[in-house]
């Protein structure tokens, strides 16, 4: 530190630009180069036709005009590889400008992150996981506790309900064997068919009446 800096203090350091404004400013100083290409370019073409024009004439105009052209050549072929300097600070400095978005952004995760498993502990979400499962266990014999028809004092000796079953079968099987001990149905009289009169005048006859008529027919033919 010089005699003078340690006599007044030294400056205080001031805070660099930020990204935005250098990239500002080497955008503002490429279109001030663009500027300066299309004037050099127009300069070299007044040039050029100086030269042509002076070439059988007057041969020193057309030299001097040839010189001034590489003059602005030179200073052309500067402001590309100046251009080209400019062109990659400015790409460097937006990929750091995203670079840092990222970045922030990350780490504003990673602090909410940070923060909500601040109060967790991986110990204690097994432990309460394992009192889910123990709860869900316990709650599951308690509804089959509940739907089991043993806590109603419904329970029925199989054994028992077998016999029961049993009986009413020998019940239904006698009474079949009782109703076959009526007449059978082969020693039914048949029903008279009824006839009806070939005249249409009169009403059916039954069978009986057909036998009778036909006795009466047999004496009086024997007769």
């Amino acid at each position: 530190m010089s005699f003078l800096g340690k006599l007044f203090g030294s400056k205080k350091e001031e805070k660099g630009p930020s990204t935005e404004d250098a990239i500002q400013k080497l955008r503002s100083t490429e279109e001030m180069l663009i500027k300066k290409q299309e004037f050099l370019e127009k300069k070299i073409e007044q040039e050029v036709a100086i030269a042509k024009k002076n070439g059988t004439t007057n041969k020193r105009a057309a030299l001097q005009a040839l010189k001034r052209k590489k003059r602005y050549e030179q200073q052309l072929a500067q402001i590309d590889g100046t251009m080209l300097t400019i062109e990659q600070q400015r790409e460097a400095l937006e990929g750091a400008n995203t670079n840092t978005a990222v970045l922030t952004t990350m780490k504003t995760a990673a602090d909410a992150l940070k923060s909500a498993h601040q109060n967790m502990n991986v110990d204690d979400v097994h432990n309460m996981m394992d009192d889910i499962a123990e709860s869900q266990d316990l709650s599951k014999e308690i509804s089959e506790a509940i739907s089991n028809p043993v806590a109603f004092g419904t329970d029925v000796d199989e054994d028992e309900l077998q016999k029961e079953l049993e009986e009413l079968e020998q019940e239904e099987l006698d009474k079949e064997l009782l109703n076959t001990g009526k007449t059978p149905v082969n020693d039914l009289p048949t029903p008279a068919v009824p006839t009806f009169d070939p005249s249409g005048r009169g009403k059916a006859k039954t069978k009986v009446e057909e036998d009778d008529d036909e006795m009466k027919e047999l004496a009086n033919w024997a007769s």
